[in-house]
């Protein structure tokens, strides 16, 4: 595994980032997460030789860019009109929200932010819709993210919004590590899909 990535992940422990957050900020799943600051050992504390096979995403080039990124938006936007038009665009926190800021102005939508599991520091806590934005019940979203790395965090961010009583109509990412066409039979579009061959 990369050391770049390893002193990364544990800079971002010594400064209180959970490990939902860690994975987040270097674009990998949370086992290997885990597997960055714990070294060979898993999350039972058993011996693991190898890092878990995954593929780290940096798109600083874009994040950095208002420019690059309204773009981009603009792409995923198009995406997410082939399903319809959605009455509100989901940005997962922290790097789904702003595409999802962006995608909401071009579509003329409302925005919402859900917070997941992963990025909450409580034990027993459970991913969150913010009250400070749209409201979601009987109207059509979109769910948008960065990276799909295994799919938990959309399949939560799903099963919450269906549970409020909107309906989820697409899902929208920037890259899709895994390759899903659905989650929860709700349609995933990725502007880059990522195959491992061998």
């Amino acid at each position: 595994m990369n050391e770049k990535l390893i002193k990364e992940a544990h800079e971002l422990r010594s400064r209180g980032f959970t490990t939902g957050e860690i994975a987040d900020e270097l674009n990998v799943s949370k086992d290997t997460a885990r597997w960055l600051i714990l070294g060979v050992k898993d999350k039972k504390g058993e011996t693991q030789e190898k890092a878990p096979l995954d593929i780290a995403i940096n798109w600083k080039s874009l994040g950095g860019s208002s420019t690059r990124m309204k773009f981009v938006s603009a792409a995923m936007a198009d995406m997410a009109l082939e399903h319809g038009e959605p009455e509100v665009v989901v940005g997962i926190a922290v790097s789904g929200i702003p595409f999802a800021t962006m995608m909401a102005d071009i579509i003329e939508a409302d925005i919402s932010v859900f917070h997941p599991t992963k990025t909450r520091k409580e034990e027993d806590a459970r991913g969150m819709v913010s009250s400070n934005f749209a409201t979601v019940k009987d109207r059509k979203l979109v769910i948008v993210d960065d990276v799909i790395t295994s799919g938990r965090t959309i399949t939560e961010t799903i099963k919450a919004f269906k549970e409020l009583g909107a309906e989820p109509v697409a899902v929208v990412v920037l890259i899709d590590k895994k390759g899903f066409n659905e989650l929860e039979g709700v349609p995933v579009e990725s502007l880059i899909g990522v195959s491992r061959l061998g």
